[in-house]
């Protein structure tokens, strides 16, 4: 049996406009070939998970192989999204990297306790960034491999 097609699109949700940037422009310089969409809150996020609303069409919402996942956003935050996505059969086999500002220590256990493949801190400087997203990619969608969707 041959491993499972991977999926080279990546869903980032973040609420910050800056950082959605940062990373876009992060990844390009990592030279990644990767499709990278956003989404900014929680809400959005099952939006697109659920192809409804302006990702009711399967072209606007191709599953991704990874979703990074912000901890702090409005309307619906980091945790409770990723509890949704975990509890959801469908969903549930999707990795999600945590990736955001925070470093406190009940934040990294509860998102390991809802199922999160990794957390890692926001770097502050551009190259680290760059060195970070060059190195993401390369794990979950080069590296890894993904179980059947389930």
């Amino acid at each position: 049996m041959s491993a499972p097609a991977k999926s080279n699109v990546i869903l980032m949700a973040e609420d910050d406009a800056d950082d959605r940037l940062l990373a876009q422009d992060a990844l390009a310089e990592s030279g990644s070939v990767v499709e990278l969409r956003f989404v900014e809150d929680g809400v959005q996020l099952l939006d697109y998970l659920n192809r409804r609303h302006e990702f009711a069409a399967p072209a606007p919402a191709p599953r991704p192989g990874l979703i990074i996942l912000d901890l702090n956003m409005p309307r619906m935050d980091g945790r409770e999204a990723l509890q949704l996505i975990k509890a959801r059969h469908e969903w549930k086999r999707i990795p999600v990297v945590v990736l955001t500002t925070s470093n406190a220590e009940p934040d990294i256990a509860r998102v390991y306790d809802l199922g999160a493949a990794s957390f890692i801190t926001k770097p502050v400087a551009f190259d680290s960034l760059v060195a970070l997203m060059k190195v993401v990619v390369e794990y979950w969608l080069k590296v890894v491999v993904p179980p059947a969707r389930g």
